[in-house]
């Protein structure tokens, strides 16, 4: 289902350093989308302030799309960062439900949890300033 880690770091803080932080883990960000301005302006407000962060890692995608071209509708991997009550959430979805509906090879495996790995690293790296 999904990975989720809580912090105390602010929501602001957390959006300005993660391009940052996702770089030195060899992710770049391809995109930031904010839910609750797209849907203001389709007319759909909502309060919350919801931000997906879409981030890659080109090698590994490349490997995972040329012999398995149908995992694409899983990448590029997503980040969604928002607040609950006194607390940030970030989530990302679980890559062993992933993975598991394939027939990867045990290398490609290996990678894709080294990945997988990387990007948890990446969302625990407010717990330690935040908490």
């Amino acid at each position: 289902m999904l990975y989720t880690v809580r912090t105390n770091t602010k929501l602001q803080t957390i959006k300005d350093e993660l391009e940052d932080k996702a770089k030195e883990l060899g992710f770049g960000v391809l995109k930031e989308y904010s839910f609750k301005d797209l849907l203001k302006e389709k007319g759909y407000p909502i309060e919350q302030d919801i931000t997906v962060f879409e981030i890659c890692n080109p090698a590994i995608a490349q490997k995972i799309l040329s012999k398995h071209p149908e995992v694409s509708v899983y990448l590029p991997c997503r980040i969604s960062l928002y607040q609950s009550n006194d607390q940030v959430i970030l989530s990302t979805v679980e890559i062993e439900d992933i993975i598991k509906d394939f027939d990867f090879d045990d290398a490609l495996k290996d990678e894709i949890y080294k990945v997988f790995t990387k990007l948890k690293t990446l969302l625990c790296s407010w717990n330690e300033e935040g908490a």
